[in-house]
């Protein structure tokens, strides 16, 4: 499905975000569409975890929003993740094949890599680089993964130059 279109989601409607990874689902949530320009994909949804998952640089946690940034031609998604105050925590980044939209799911595969942000800007932290070495996909796709290590390299430059505002414009 990744690359399907069906046209622009109506903001307000609800939507199935599900993400793959390696060809098995590995989290399927619901969310609010809050814009579609028929590439640019945001939707908002609260924290789909059972518990708190601490990564030791950010905890997500029962309460956190997450507005989240898919692209139909783009391989990464952008999260910005707030308290249940609002608070801006910082933003996670997936890298991740172009997102596809088939009715009302909205399907992204996870390559591995992942890039935070804090809310200050000060901690940008590539992450899962192992993980990304460990699956194969070098090997099975090389063309994938040259775009992976580019969407990881871009979304860290973003990151140190001021970030991801104009980016995120819904």
């Amino acid at each position: 499905m990744t690359g399907a279109t069906t046209g622009a989601l109506p903001p307000g409607s609800d939507i199935t975000v599900r993400l793959v990874k390696r060809e098995r689902e590995k989290v399927r949530y619901p969310a609010r569409v809050i814009g579609d320009d028929g590439n640019h994909v945001v939707v908002r949804a609260p924290w789909a975890g059972a518990g708190v998952r601490d990564f030791g640089f950010v905890r997500f946690e029962h309460g956190d929003v997450f507005t989240e940034h898919y692209w139909r031609d783009r391989w990464f998604a952008i999260k910005e993740v707030r308290d249940a105050r609002g608070s801006l925590k910082g933003w996670y980044c997936d890298v991740t094949r172009p997102a596809g939209v088939d009715g009302a799911t909205l399907a992204v595969t996870d390559l591995d890599l992942d890039l935070w942000c804090s809310a200050d800007g000060a901690t940008v932290l590539r992450l899962d680089e192992d993980e990304f070495a460990e699956s194969g996909l070098t090997e099975e796709d090389p063309q994938a993964a040259a775009q992976a290590w580019a969407a990881l390299d871009a979304l860290e430059r973003l990151a140190r130059n001021g970030g991801f505002g104009p980016l995120l414009a819904v």
